[in-house]
C-alpha cells in the first residue's frame, strides 16, 4: 500500500483562487462533490459488507479515504467561493445551510433572471402550475431541483437546533398539513393523482389516495406525534375521504420551507445587486 500515491491536497494559491471561481466551474464542483459523496459512501458500505464476510479489504480502505480526501478538498473550494460572495455569507448563515449548498445556489440563480421570487421557484422546479407538452424540455433545472431537494432535507434534520428557522417551520406546516389532509381538503387532489398515477393496490400509499383508511384512525398517530404504521388495513367499506399519505405531506411542507426561503434568499439578493427591496415573490 506504501506505493499508492494519495490524493493531492489544495495548495495555498489554489484555495485562494476558489474565491474566483466562475459560476460554471463551481456548478461542476458541486456536481463532483455529490458525486463523489455517493461513490465513497459506497465503498464505505462495500467494505463494511466485505468485512463482516471476513474479505481482505485493505484496497477498497483506500480508496474510501482517497475519495473522503477529495470529496474535503471539495468541499474546501466551495466554501471559499460561497465565503466570497455577500449573499452566500448571507445563505451560510442560516442554519441547515453550509458551503456546497450555499455554493449551488449562487452557481445555479442568476439574480439577473430573476425579477421576483417566483421566477426562481419555477426555475428550481417548485412551481406547481409548471406545464409543458411531450418532447419538449421540461422547464426548469433538474440540477437546481435536486439541491432544493437536498436543502429541503437539511432543514428537517436541523429543526431541533435551538437557532433554526426553517427547520421549525417545516414543521408548522406538516402540521397545517396534515390537518388539512385529515378535514378532506385534499380529497380531489388524492382522485386526480389516482387518474394519472398506477399504484400497486395492495400498498397503503394507494389505500390512502382511494379513501380506503379512516382520517379518524390516521388522525390519531398524527396528533400524538407518531409515525403513521405501515400495514394498516383498509375500512370495512372502503368509502373513507381520500388523502394525500404522509410521504406527500412531508414533500408539501418540505417544499414550502424551501420556498419561503428562497423568498429571503432573493430579497437579501435583489437588494443586494439592485440597491432598492425586491418586488413580491408573484408579480
Amino acid at each position: 500500500m506504501e506505493d499508492l500515491t494519495p490524493i493531492t491536497r489544495l495548495s495555498r494559491d489554489l484555495r485562494a483562487a476558489a474565491a474566483t471561481l466562475t459560476d460554471r466551474e463551481a456548478r461542476y464542483l458541486v456536481d463532483a462533490y455529490y458525486l463523489i459523496q455517493n461513490n465513497r459512501i459506497g465503498a464505505d458500505a462495500q467494505v463494511r459488507s466485505m468485512t463482516a464476510d471476513g474479505e481482505p479489504v485493505a484496497l477498497l480502505l483506500w480508496l474510501g479515504e482517497q475519495m473522503q480526501t477529495l470529496e474535503n478538498q471539495v468541499k474546501v473550494a466551495l466554501d471559499k467561493y460561497s465565503a466570497a460572495h455577500p449573499v452566500g455569507k448571507w445563505a451560510r448563515s442560516v442554519v441547515g445551510v453550509g458551503p456546497v449548498i450555499g455554493a449551488g445556489l449562487l452557481a445555479h440563480i442568476d439574480i439577473r433572471k430573476a425579477p421576483t421570487a417566483g421566477h426562481i421557484f419555477s426555475f428550481a422546479g417548485l412551481n406547481p402550475m409548471a406545464e409543458w407538452n411531450k418532447g419538449e424540455k421540461r422547464p426548469w433545472n433538474a440540477d437546481l431541483k435536486v439541491l432544493c431537494w437536498k436543502l429541503g432535507e437539511s432543514f428537517i434534520k436541523v429543526q431541533g437546533n435551538e437557532n433554526d428557522v426553517y427547520g421549525h417551520l417545516y414543521v408548522q406546516r406538516k402540521a397545517e398539513e396534515w390537518k388539512a389532509n385529515l378535514a378532506g381538503d385534499f380529497a380531489d387532489q388524492a382522485r386526480e393523482i389516482l387518474t394519472k398515477k398506477k399504484f400497486d393496490k395492495k400498498t397503503q400509499t394507494y389505500r390512502f389516495y382511494s379513501g380506503q383508511l379512516s382520517p379518524k384512525t390516521i388522525g390519531k398517530y398524527v396528533n400524538a406525534g407518531q409515525a403513521v404504521p405501515e400495514g394498516l388495513k383498509a375500512t370495512e367499506f372502503g368509502d373513507e375521504t381520500p388523502m394525500l399519505p404522509p410521504a406527500h405531506i412531508n414533500a408539501r411542507a418540505r417544499r414550502w420551507a424551501v420556498k419561503i426561503f428562497l423568498s429571503n434568499l432573493h430579497e437579501v439578493w435583489y437588494e443586494q445587486h439592485y440597491g432598492e427591496p425586491a418586488p413580491a415573490p408573484y408579480p
